[in-house]
């Protein structure tokens, strides 16, 4: 047996310090409450905007007209999902797994190359959990004061601001749930029959039990979420690399921390740029020390660069101490952008897109199915011709009412027993019953393979084969 060691390499922060972290250090206890402070800068400004623009598109698109309906509606009672002029049924679903597709591989591609920049500025934990944190400070006050009116006794007034704020918190969720449930229920109608109590049981419960998972979510639980819940901070090491832009501390520049005076010469007194104002720390919605080094739990919010480069403005130094950088650029290394996995990550991604987009193009505007009558497979009728039966599905995916002609081919001298001209409204699914007879004589073999034809004035044409049976 071979004797070889395997090197370890030790990843203990070299420069961890309990006491920047949650209360008595425990930084993975999920009972330690964290309080956020203001953060501004470039980075929250942009963190913000866009919050606010993806909010304002999710409460708005369910309010969107087309036509009689809503623009997206996704009708899972009725299996229709309308978005816009186009409406996708069950057998269209193969573009909702292109779609997951789609968004795990460019998860993966912006994840390799700006890591966790989902996290931090889309991911809607964190959109509403900002949000509700924008609340709390405005009718409770700074980080500092909740943290002081929480550890002494409750007065009227706080309690008072405190029922202010989670009843703004309730409403915001309530708010929520009636948009996430307007998308598969015409949001109208759900509005105005939850208020007069005319809605039925399970649209009222969804709009309840997602308004209560908004508030636990981003009122009570925010960092726990990331930190104990979410599966992404856990995979992503699997996509990042020294390449990977971070949030990063510069600890060569940094080090040795310690406070000073705005005049004095941090060369002099054998110090780095870091002044240990713990300003990083404070507004860090995970509660971690970015000085620490990479840390799982980081949703590269950028709040401490913002706050890091406010504080080396009014120092005198220059910027960047704590920015979006990569191992390698920490190191002293050359960063390389363009590298295989990222590469990689983009092909695929864009074969996904256009598969896609031409699976789109593709989309039948009418579809056909055809089922036989099992219970009896043929029978003579009183013309002498063996007749079989069938059921023909027939849907209409356009948002038009359409005139469709049935035909069959594969029989010689065919009866058609039934409609051959029908109307069928804008997603309506007509079922067909009908019959095809045969004089015995014009059949060659026990089972003939048979085509069913649909078409429009539109020149569409799509076909279904089936069996017409003389015997077993």
């Amino acid at each position: 047996m071979s004797q070889d060691k395997i090197d370890v390499k030790d990843v203990t922060p070299k420069t961890f310090n309990p006491k920047t972290h949650k209360n008595n250090g425990d930084r993975f206890n999920p009972s330690n409450r964290i309080y956020v402070r203001e953060s501004k800068g470039t980075f929250q400004k942009l963190r913000r905007y866009g919050g606010w623009f993806l909010l304002l598109l999710f409460t708005l698109i369910p309010w969107i007209p087309y036509g009689d309906r809503q623009a997206i509606l996704l009708d899972i009672g009725q299996q229709q999902f309308n978005f816009f002029s186009t409406t996708l049924y069950p057998q269209d679903l193969t573009l909702l797994a292109l779609l997951f597709v789609i968004a795990a591989f460019a998860l993966f591609f912006i994840t390799t190359f700006l890591g966790r920049v989902w996290c931090g500025y889309l991911c809607p934990q964190t959109v509403w959990t900002f949000m509700y944190i924008w609340f709390e400070e405005k009718l409770e006050g700074s980080a500092n004061k909740r943290r002081k009116q929480d550890s002494v006794r409750l007065t009227a007034s706080l309690a008072w601001r405190k029922t202010l704020k989670h009843m703004a918190w309730l409403a915001i969720a309530l708010a929520t749930g009636f948009t996430f449930v307007g998308y598969f229920v015409p949001v109208k109608s759900l509005v105005v029959e939850f208020f007069t109590l005319n809605a039925s049981f399970w649209p009222v419960f969804w709009v309840l039990f997602f308004a209560g998972c908004t508030y636990g979510n981003a009122g009570w639980m925010r960092s726990i979420m990331c930190i104990h819940m979410c599966p992404y901070a856990r995979f992503q090491s699997a996509m990042f690399d020294k390449d990977t832009f971070i949030v990063g501390y510069d600890s060569a520049r940094g080090e040795q921390r310690g406070p000073r005076s705005r005049k004095a010469d941090p060369k002099q007194l054998g110090l780095g740029d870091c002044i240990d104002c713990d300003l990083c720390v404070q507004v860090c919605p995970t509660g971690i020390d970015i000085r620490d080094g990479l840390q799982y739990e980081c949703i590269n919010c950028g709040a401490c660069i913002d706050a890091c480069d406010h504080t080396m403005e009014r120092m005198g130094y220059d910027k960047g101490l704590i920015s979006y950088t990569t191992e390698h650029r920490l190191s002293g290394k050359h960063t390389k952008v363009m590298r295989p996995k990222l590469l990689g990550y983009g092909a695929v991604l864009l074969v996904m897109i256009g598969l896609f987009f031409v699976q789109v193009a593709s989309i039948d505007p009418a579809g056909l199915s055809v089922l036989r009558d099992r219970n009896q497979l043929f029978r003579v009728n009183g013309s002498g011709e063996i007749e079989n039966t069938y059921t023909l599905k027939i849907i209409n995916k356009t948002q038009q009412r359409q005139e469709y002609q049935l035909s069959v081919e594969g029989l010689s001298d065919v009866t058609w027993y039934g409609k051959q001209t029908v109307q069928v409204a804008p997603g309506e699914v007509l079922n067909l019953p009908m019959s095809l007879g045969v004089d015995p004589d014009n059949l060659s073999s026990p089972v003939a393979t048979i085509q069913f034809i649909l078409s429009d004035s539109q020149d569409f044409t799509t076909q279904v084969e089936s069996r017409f049976i003389k015997k077993l």
